[in-house]
C-alpha cells in the first residue's frame, strides 16, 4: 500500500493506493493551530475504520503548500508506521522526467499535477486545477513546465467578496440559469461562477494561442473541477484525484 498526502491551503487531500486503485481519499482539515497530536489520532482512526494497518504501508509521499504543519504530519505518520515520508520539494524536482521552472518558487502540488499529466498524455499539456487558488499549469512536449498562471479560487473569491463588504455574504456554489441575479444570493452566484466560467475558457484560448496549440490537451483537476458543468467541453478529461496520482508516479524517481 503507497499512502500520499496533498497538504493544501484548505485541506489535506490523503489516498490511500493499492491493487492499481485509489481504496479510500481522505480530507483532514488544514489548520495550524492543530497539533501532531490531532493527526496522529485522526490518521489512526481513519485506518482501523476501514481495515488498514498503517505498519503495512510500503511507502508514503507528501507534497506540502503549508510548511508549517508539514512537519507535524511527517512525525504522525513516522510514529503511526515508522515509515520517513519522501516530501517533494526541489531536491527532489531534478529526478522527475519533468523540467521545473523556478524549483525555490513553485508549489509541489503544480509539480505532482504536471508529472501527472505529462506521464497521462506525453505531449504538451495544461493542467487546471480548482483550489483555494485557480491555477492554470502549462506543460511542453518534452516535459517541461513552461508557465504557471494564478487566480483566487471559487471559494476564495467569494470569501474575499463577503469578507471585504457589508451586506454580502457567503453563498453555496451553485450555478444559476441566469447572469441577471434577482437577490442578493443570485447575484453573488451569477457573477461569481459565471464570471469564473468566462476566465477559464480566455485563460485556456490565451494559452492556447500563446502556444499555438488550438488542440491543446486540458486536464481538469482540483475539489471543484465538475462546479462549472459548462466548461466540461473545454477539458479533455476531469480527474480529481490528478495530484494524488503525481505524488504516488514521485516514488519512481525518489
Amino acid at each position: 500500500m503507497i499512502f500520499v498526502l496533498d497538504i493544501g491551503n484548505s485541506d489535506v487531500t490523503a489516498g490511500l493506493w493499492h491493487e492499481a486503485s485509489w481504496k479510500q481519499i481522505w480530507r483532514l482539515p488544514t489548520d495550524t493551530n492543530l497539533p501532531q497530536g490531532f493527526y496522529v489520532a485522526r490518521l489512526r482512526d481513519l485506518f482501523l475504520e476501514f481495515g488498514y494497518k498503517m505498519d503495512h504501508l510500503q511507502a508514503v509521499v507528501i507534497s506540502s503548500v503549508v510548511p508549517e504543519i508539514t512537519d507535524r504530519i511527517k512525525q504522525a505518520i513516522f510514529q503511526l508506521s515508522e515509515k520517513e515520508p519522501v516530501v517533494l520539494g526541489a531536491a527532489l524536482y531534478k529526478k522527475l522526467p519533468i523540467g521545473i521552472l523556478n524549483p525555490n518558487q513553485i508549489g509541489s502540488d503544480l509539480v505532482s499535477n504536471a508529472l501527472a499529466a505529462y506521464e497521462l498524455f506525453n505531449s504538451k499539456c495544461v493542467v487546471v486545477d480548482f483550489g483555494t487558488a485557480l491555477t492554470f499549469t502549462t506543460v511542453s512536449a518534452n516535459g517541461e513546465i513552461i508557465g504557471v498562471s494564478i487566480v483566487p479560487g471559487l471559494k476564495t473569491a467569494i470569501k474575499a467578496l463577503t469578507q471585504n463588504t457589508a451586506q454580502l455574504f457567503e453563498v453555496p456554489l451553485v450555478v444559476p440559469a441566469s447572469v441577471l441575479g434577482k437577490d442578493t444570493t443570485h447575484a453573488i452566484q451569477a457573477g461569481v461562477l459565471h464570471g469564473y466560467e468566462g476566465l477559464v475558457r480566455t485563460m485556456l484560448q490565451k494559452i492556447k494561442t500563446e502556444l499555438n496549440e488550438p488542440q491543446l490537451k486540458v486536464v481538469a483537476t482540483g475539489g471543484l473541477s465538475s462546479i462549472l458543468p459548462a466548461l466540461k467541453d473545454e477539458f479533455t478529461i476531469i480527474n480529481r484525484e490528478l495530484t494524488l496520482d503525481g505524488l504516488r508516479l514521485v516514488l519512481k524517481y525518489a
